[in-house]
């Protein structure tokens, strides 16, 4: 008769859970994406100065997605694990678990938003009425200057056409100076943190488009961002 296995002791306990942490890490690139993330507004949090309140709910926020995303992982492990052969069960499992992944996300960023539009609007809108009182028109003029940077940039570089691939992105370019422009050209405080907040995620959905398509590299489309929203602002800037 085989001895009885020993129980972990704490300190094993422990371990074990860090490696379990410390895998999702390595292994998992949304793990780090998340951790990331959570780094970033936690530093932005104490520099802001939210209370203790606010700090507590964003704390449990970015724990609930961090949970989530490793019950994720090993929910897909253990089915990898179960099963050899494509299977729907398998296959809905898994997209249940990356629901939960989504909504706790979704949960986590309406949270960030409320504790931080009101801090972040007031400054922002103060730094951005002394960048700018210049008239919505100038939208217009700083896309055409971005496009024709962007065509000028990849005529000297040689890569690439005006609307595919090369140095910079021209749609990633064009994209941020929309989200610029529209910061700029409105003078509603109480609405501009929320339209800006919406053209960036466009913004960046768009950029997300043109690398996980292999159109441009990250670099690129980093470039073509930086451009674009650069070029808006020094039409603002310059233009009396």
């Amino acid at each position: 008769m085989s001895a009885r296995r020993r129980a972990p002791s704490i300190l094993e306990s422990f371990n074990f859970a860090f490696e379990g942490i410390i895998h999702v890490l390595r292994t998992q690139r949304n793990m780090r994406i998340h951790f990331a993330v959570a780094a970033v507004v936690l530093v932005a949090a104490l520099a802001v100065g939210v209370e203790k309140l606010e700090l507590i709910v964003l704390m449990l926020a970015i724990a609930f997605v961090l949970i989530t995303e490793m019950v994720n992982t090993a929910v897909e492990g253990a089915i990898d694990v179960a099963t050899t052969s494509f299977d729907p069960m398998a296959k809905l499992a898994k997209d249940i678990a990356a629901g939960a992944v989504l909504i706790a996300s979704a949960v986590a960023v309406a949270v960030g938003y409320l504790v931080f539009s009101g801090r972040v609007a007031s400054s922002s809108s103060r730094l951005l009425d002394r960048l700018s009182n210049a008239p919505a028109e100038l939208t217009l003029l700083a896309l055409v200057l971005t496009i024709l940077v962007v065509i000028a940039t990849k005529a000297l570089t040689g890569r690439g056409t005006p609307l595919r691939g090369g140095l910079p992105s021209g749609h990633a370019a064009i994209a941020f100076a929309g989200w610029m422009a529209i910061t700029l050209a409105l003078h509603d405080s109480g609405r501009r943190f929320l339209v800006s907040s919406i053209a960036l995620i466009m913004a960046l959905l768009v950029v997300q488009t043109r690398v996980e398509s292999g159109v441009h590299t990250a670099l690129e489309a980093l470039y073509g961002a930086l451009l674009g929203a650069l070029v808006t602002l020094a039409v603002f800037q310059l233009t009396p």
